[in-house]
Order: C-alpha cells, then structure tokens, then sequence
C-alpha cells in the first residue's frame, strides 16, 4: 500500500531533499545537490520566490521506506498576471512503481482543482532559473548542477498516466576549440563600430554587483516573448545576486555596453562542478567546499548557463563580441568542453546564434502536461 505523507517538518523536509541520493546510489551520471542549499531553497522564509508562489511538498511511502517525491507549485504571478492557469510540478523522483508515481501526480493534481487551475506541467520550478525537464535522451551523460537527471523509466510512467510532451528542450555541447576566432574575430570588431559597442570584462566579483540588476532587467527584457517565461522579480534578484554571483568566476561574466553604458548584452559561464559535487556528497564539509573551490579554479569545463540580447540588438551580431572574449578567456584557462543548459527546441534564434561551433545534441528533456 502507498502513503502520501505531506512535508510538515525539517525533518521530513530533509527526507525529501535525500531521496535522490539512495535512488541514484552508485550512479556515475547522477549529480548530488548541497542538502543544505537544497533545505534553504525550499524556505519560504529564505527564498523569496514564495513571495509570489507556494508549494506543497509531498514524500510518498511503501512498507515505511520512501519511495518517491514531488513538489507541488503554484507561481501566482503567472497566474494571475500572465493568466497562464498552470500547476506545476517538479523536483518528482519515484521508484520504478506506477501506483507511486500516479499516487504522488494525484496529489499534485489535488492541489490544481482546489485553485481552479486548468492544467498541470513538469517537472518544472519555480521560475526559469530553476531546473526544468524529465530526461528522455543523454542518460550516459553526466548531468550537471542546473538540471535534473532521472533514470530511463520515468518517460513511460508520464505516458502510462495520460500525460503528453509540451515542450522539448535540448542541450548541446562543442569543444572550445571549434570556436573558430575567424568566424568572430572580424565581425566583432564591425559591429563595435557600427553600433558604438564595447566588451566589459572583470576581475572582481565587486566589481559585478552594481551591474546585476540591469543584467536581470535584461534576462527579463530578452525572454519575455518565450513560452512559459515569468519574470524575476525585484526581491528574487537579490537572492540570486546573493546564491549565484559570488560562485562564479568574474572572468566567466561578459557584458557587452553601448556608448552610454547602457547593458545591451550578457552572458554568463560557470566551471563544471559536477565532479566535484559526485565527491562532495551532498555536504560542504569537511572535504566538500575543498573539491568546489578546485573545480572552480581548474575545471577544464564550463557550462553556459545564461545568455540575454536586448530585442534591439537581436540578430545584429552582438554575439560575436561576447564570443570573442570567451576566446581569449578559454584559451588562455585550457578550456576543452563547452556546455550549455536546455534550450527550448523550437527557440530558432538561439540555435543559429551556435551553429558555427558544430554543436552536438547529447540530452533532450521534455515537459509534459495534463488537462485537469
């Protein structure tokens, strides 16, 4: 028999954050999150997120062992101003049981019908900077510390309970290498002058933070017209300056400014940390924080995890002068592999912005929905 427990304590909280780690035991491609960071992320007293969401989590049971997980998301900002009426789902983890995975969708389910909501979607967060899609390509690959990985059957227990693929994302990769200057290097310089254009590099986190806030602005500005965006809002800028900023190299922050110095273009990479999380263990100390900070100096791999074009500035070669600054940083750090984080399938403007750096498909993730 299932038992559908609703997260009520720290306690339970924390079973829920450490299911993965005993459904993934032993698995070379999963990658564990800090149980800490995941615990706080769930606060609603410290991440500000829930100004404008709530969620219910829920562990499921068999024979007093836990079997499964989901988080059960109501985004009110996107409901009620984008009047997009979704439930969403995420976080959803689940032994290879169709009773376990139905039992904790009709929770999730439960919760939509109470709020009159139409449909509901995963596995999604909170927001677009949260984790996003069920693995369904790319399971011999190492995941990464800004997606989700699960193992193969989770697909069909979608599809066994009447779920079907709303979006497809994809995540591609190319080696440094194939970033050829030449195919850069001359348009950079063109489209600085023509547009009175300049690159902002860094040294110091410091020296960032008064730029973050137009840097959000912006991610807001370039996505607005992508299904299911919503936006970050003021307070969550803060958090995320807070959570993510100081974690990144600076040197992996590129800003491009027109002759105002008004931001018209970002992109942000992180080193890989994948490896050194699989160590870690899901703790910082005593060895965990040692691991992250070698990765973070001397990992031959980033992954690319935001990128925002003012819509003024789209399809006129901006990117050349960020990519052209990622060259010499590349280059002069040794970097062999570039990542990058799913991308919708259908965002056509994004996959032409890469298609000279021969990029390979190795993951694709949907989402899929269900009426309610």
């Amino acid at each position: 028999m299932i038992t559908i427990k609703q997260v009520q304590s720290k306690a339970d909280l924390k079973r829920f954050v450490k299911f993965p780690f005993s459904l993934y035991k032993g698995s070379p491609y999963w990658v564990p999150p800090i149980i800490k960071d995941e615990m706080a992320s769930f606060d609603a007293t410290k991440n500000p997120v829930f100004k404008n969401a709530e969620a219910s989590f829920f562990l499921a049971y068999k024979d007093g062992k836990v079997v499964g997980r989901v988080a059960a998301i109501i985004n009110w900002l996107e409901v009620n101003e984008q009047k997009v009426r979704k439930m969403r789902f995420g976080w959803f983890d689940f032994v290879d049981d169709l009773e376990v995975s139905k039992a904790l969708l009709d929770k999730v389910a439960e919760m939509g019908k109470e709020n009159q909501l139409e449909y509901m979607e995963g596995p999604v967060g909170f927001s677009n900077l949260d984790k996003v899609g069920v693995l369904v390509e790319g399971f011999d690959h190492i995941g990464t510390m800004i997606t989700w990985y699960n193992h193969p059957y989770y697909q069909s227990h979608y599809e066994k309970h009447g779920f079907v693929k709303e979006k497809g994302y994809l995540e591609n990769k190319f080696l440094a290498s194939a970033a050829d200057p030449k195919l850069f290097g001359k348009a950079n310089l063109l489209v600085k002058k023509r547009y009175g254009l300049r690159e902002m590099n860094f040294e110091k986190n410091k020296d960032i933070m008064p730029w973050v806030d137009k840097m959000f602005d912006l991610f807001n500005e370039s996505y607005a017209k992508l299904s299911s965006f919503v936006k970050i809002t003021d307070i969550q800028k803060e958090y995320f300056k807070k959570k993510y900023i100081s974690f990144i190299n600076p040197e992996y922050i590129k800003f491009v400014v027109d002759s105002e110095d008004n931001l018209v273009a970002f992109a942000i990479v992180m080193p890989s940390f994948s490896e050194a999380l699989q160590k870690a263990k899901g703790r910082l100390f005593p060895t965990g924080i040692f691991h992250l900070l070698k990765a973070k100096k001397e990992s031959k791999d980033v992954i690319f995890y935001l990128i925002g074009i003012h819509p003024s500035y789209q399809n006129k070669g901006v990117t050349a002068i960020i990519f052209n600054e990622f060259h010499k940083t590349f280059t002069e750090k040794g970097i062999v592999n570039c990542i990058r984080t799913p991308e919708l399938e259908d965002n056509l403007a994004i996959r032409q912005m890469w298609k000279h750096f021969d990029p390979v498909t190795h993951k694709r993730r949907w989402t899929y929905r269900k009426n309610l």
